[in-house]
């Protein structure tokens, strides 16, 4: 008898949420049906796979290994079957992007359109984390790019350079650290300090740009953030791109570190070796870096208007 695949996908689940019931309910499969598919499997193995004396679905000692064996197996079919796609003569069925909440959504949408307008039947999907959640994601969910302002690179990732994006360190106009010049670090940990929440559970890449101080205030997006510096809750780094209303009306004003108050980063357009880009792939990077090209200029010049450029 054949192992049937599919029941990894189960044990998987079953892992993740607990119980019979759950899992049931996450596949759209009756209980008993998930129950057999266990049990049909652990029958053909000859091991026991779950500890059914528990009130969670706990797996084994022998079921830890074997669904650890049995995840690589799905993801070298996961694997097999996307290169498959990707060497047809068509458009890939697929096309999922993971993107970090730091990085203007405008060219990335204009990208989308223009991608609709060449009628690409392939479906995309867009995803949004932060930090080290966007590789965190990325590899998850084995998904074909990700546009990252930061990541822990390896052999197999193929990185594009996207235009510089500027950050500015700002606090709203009432609050005192704007009446203040040349402020030291200690000074500035003496007030709260707002960030974005990195949105992976192993936090993989460390935001460097932090200032170290007790009062820290996570947040999960940069409008909440904007919001938050606007009620004077706080000082932060805000992208310039999100600011440059608010900065020309004053709302908004810079910080007057000794540190600096201004810092770049290069963004990158990421794909992997392992899952090459297919036709929407290809065309998507094309049309992504064309558009953030077009997106730094036109920011560049509202910047300047700021006397932050």
């Amino acid at each position: 008898m054949r192992i049937d695949v599919d029941a990894f996908k189960v044990l998987q689940v079953l892992v993740e949420e607990g119980s019979f019931a759950k899992a049931s309910e996450r596949l759209h499969k009756a209980q008993s049906a998930v129950s057999y598919q266990v049990k049909k499997l652990e029958q053909h193995l000859g091991v026991s796979l779950f500890n059914r004396d528990q009130y969670r679905a706990e797996l084994t000692p022998e079921g830890r290994v074997i669904l650890a064996e049995g995840q690589r197996l799905l993801q070298h079919l996961a694997n097999i079957e996307h290169l498959a796609s990707r060497f047809s003569e068509g458009w890939e069925p697929k096309l999922e992007l993971v993107i970090d909440g730091a990085l203007p959504m405008e060219p990335i949408m204009t990208a989308l359109k223009r991608m609709a307008e060449h009628k690409v039947p392939t479906k995309i999907q867009l995803n949004m984390e932060f930090l080290g959640g966007v590789q965190h994601r990325f590899e998850r969910e084995g998904a074909d790019l990700m546009l990252v302002k930061d990541y822990l690179t390896g052999p197999n990732y193929h990185p594009k350079a996207l235009p510089t994006i500027t950050s500015l360190l700002v606090a709203s106009c009432h609050h005192p650290l704007v009446k203040q010049s040349q402020i030291s670090l200690t000074e500035l940990q003496q007030h709260v300090e707002l960030t974005i929440e990195d949105s992976s559970p192993q936090r993989l890449v460390r935001d460097e740009m932090q200032f170290g101080g007790d009062k820290v205030f996570y947040l999960s997006g940069f409008i909440m953030k904007k919001n938050a510096l606007l009620k004077g809750l706080g000082f932060g780094w805000m992208p310039a791109f999100l600011i440059h209303e608010e900065l020309n009306s004053g709302e908004l004003k810079s910080v007057d570190f000794v540190g600096g108050n201004t810092f770049s980063f290069t963004p990158q357009l990421v794909s992997t070796l392992e899952r090459p880009l297919g036709r929407a792939g290809q065309l998507f990077t094309e049309l992504i870096l064309d558009e953030f090209t077009r997106f730094e200029l036109h920011t560049s010049k509202e910047i300047n208007t700021t006397g932050l450029g």
